[in-house]
């Protein structure tokens, strides 16, 4: 009965991220989870069942671009992403390890509470690197239309999920012990106090206004790469930004030119002059290509800058099969999957400049890099506004573009900066430094967004200090847990 409850726990919790953003059932999801740990003789299967209900709707957009865009049949890509679910899911096992450990065996008390936010959270750290990272479905990322909100220009997304964690299992502690106890009840009040006092203040200063345009192509993915294609796509973002230039600031998505700088320089050179002519700072998606010092190449994910705006970023973040195919020699050729337009792709430099516009400094992020939030806060530093960039097609109707989004919005959030978002077929919305959205397009239209961005000033403490405070924080409980239990065991091995 408990690991079936823990598989249902998982997809209940994935309810509460976008489209669905019924938050309260991930709290909820959260609550039982931390009183199935507690209860179960093994943690670490309980958290594991707990992570495949969770990925297992939460992250289903992965079968879209397998079975749609990879051209495997249902059967194949069913299982494949059935295999992506059962390993992504072991993330959660250290959940239950560390748990076990740490908990002392003393269910409903201070230090389980503890034990279960630390060894949550330190999961959850794990996704922003291990193995190139997944740092997808965190709470805090559910939270971001709540009031707890907040609490993320002050500790980012992983100490908003570690505060809503903690409030949770301690709330939950003091409901099965159906009596006040300080600990517990310190837990819960503390990070609501702390919301309440936050509600008033403004870390940064908004400045100027700038009008936009956000380009959505709508392109046929199944032909977007064809070189009898070229041409029509280059019609449709032009015609699509023809009623726009003279807007401050113009963006394209994602390998919106679909061929290499060197192969189009007369399309360069005239969008660069009509880009100039209009005084429009012009950011486009185009493949790249990096000469080697041996005479090689390597591809790369580029944004460009052209009009008054300058620089180029190339994508560092890849995602594994979409920008490049781990053990290439072995899959390369087996579906089509492992053949994808662009899958070829080689990471940019982890410290780039940030492309340069008339009125700012734009931090850039390439599709899921705005995921990785330490790499976006670097970049944000020295922005008056976030860019994002990216291709969801990929991704079709499924839950994955909604989540982008709402990802997105939370870097917005944590750096106190205006975020714009062009993608090929959706979801491209303007969003305020407050992580709110200004507007968006529909999905599956070829479009224009036209609107307004507001720059700010000033950094928000997050932007300042990133995620050390909340790992110090991690580490000193972890050791502090870590070093009683072993005078708990001590003292129990004396007393028999």
């Amino acid at each position: 009965m408990m690991p079936l409850l823990a598989l249902a726990l998982g997809l209940v919790c994935s309810l509460g991220f976008a489209p669905f953003s019924l938050w309260p059932l991930m709290l909820l999801a959260i609550a039982g989870f931390f009183w199935l740990l507690q209860r179960s003789r093994r943690p670490l299967l309980i958290a594991w069942l707990f992570g495949v209900g969770k990925y297992g709707l939460g992250a289903s957009w992965v079968y879209v671009s397998i079975h749609v865009y990879g051209n495997a049949p249902a059967p194949l890509a069913a299982a494949l992403v059935c295999l992506f679910v059962l390993a992504i899911a072991l993330f959660c096992m250290p959940i239950g390890w560390l748990f076990q450990r740490l908990a002392g065996g003393a269910p409903g008390t201070t230090r389980s509470v503890l034990a279960f936010a630390v060894a949550w959270s330190l999961m959850d750290w794990l996704l922003t690197w291990f193995l190139t990272g997944f740092p997808w479905l965190f709470p805090g990322f559910a939270l971001i239309d709540t009031w707890a909100a907040v609490l993320a220009p002050l500790v980012g997304v992983l100490g908003l999920s570690f505060l809503c964690v903690l409030t949770m299992a301690a709330l939950t502690s003091l409901t099965l012990q159906r009596r006040w106890q300080w600990g517990p009840g310190l837990l819960v009040l503390g990070p609501l106090l702390v919301v309440l006092i936050l509600q008033p203040i403004e870390w940064v200063q908004p400045t100027e206004t700038k009008q936009v345009a956000l380009i959505q192509n709508n392109l046929d993915q199944k032909r977007k790469w064809l070189p009898a294609e070229r041409a029509v796509n280059l019609r449709k973002n032009l015609t699509l930004s023809e009623p726009h230039w003279g807007v401050d600031l113009m963006l394209w998505p994602e390998a919106a030119i679909t061929a290499h700088p060197e192969h189009v320089p007369q399309l360069l050179e005239q969008l660069q002059q009509r880009a100039q002519q209009s005084n429009t700072n012009l950011v486009v998606g185009i493949p790249g290509v990096r000469p080697l010092p041996d005479g090689n190449y390597e591809l790369q994910n580029l944004a460009l800058g052209l009009g008054v705006a300058s620089g180029r970023f190339a994508k560092h973040h890849l995602v594994p099969f979409g920008d490049y195919v781990p053990l290439e020699n072995q899959l390369r050729g087996l579906i089509d999957f492992f053949d994808l337009p662009m899958s070829h792709a080689s990471p940019g430099g982890r410290d780039q400049r940030n492309l340069r516009l008339s009125f700012a400094e734009a931090a850039m992020a390439i599709c899921y890099e705005v995921a990785y939030g330490e790499s976006m806060r670097r970049y944000a530093s020295s922005a008056g506004l976030l860019l994002t960039i990216s291709n969801d097609t990929w991704f079709g109707a499924s839950v994955g573009p909604h989540q982008h989004l709402q990802i997105a919005r939370m870097r917005a959030l944590e750096n106190g900066r205006g975020l714009l978002r062009a993608t090929q077929n959706g979801i491209t919305a303007i969003v305020d430094h407050h992580g709110a959205e200004v507007a968006r397009l529909p999905q599956f239209v070829g479009a224009a967004l036209r609107g307004e961005i507001q720059l700010t000033e000033g950094r928000t403490p997050y932007n300042r200090l990133g995620d050390w405070p909340l790992l110090v924080i991690l580490a000193v409980l972890l050791l502090t847990l870590w070093m009683t239990r072993s005078r708990m065991v001590s003292a129990a091995s004396d007393s028999s």
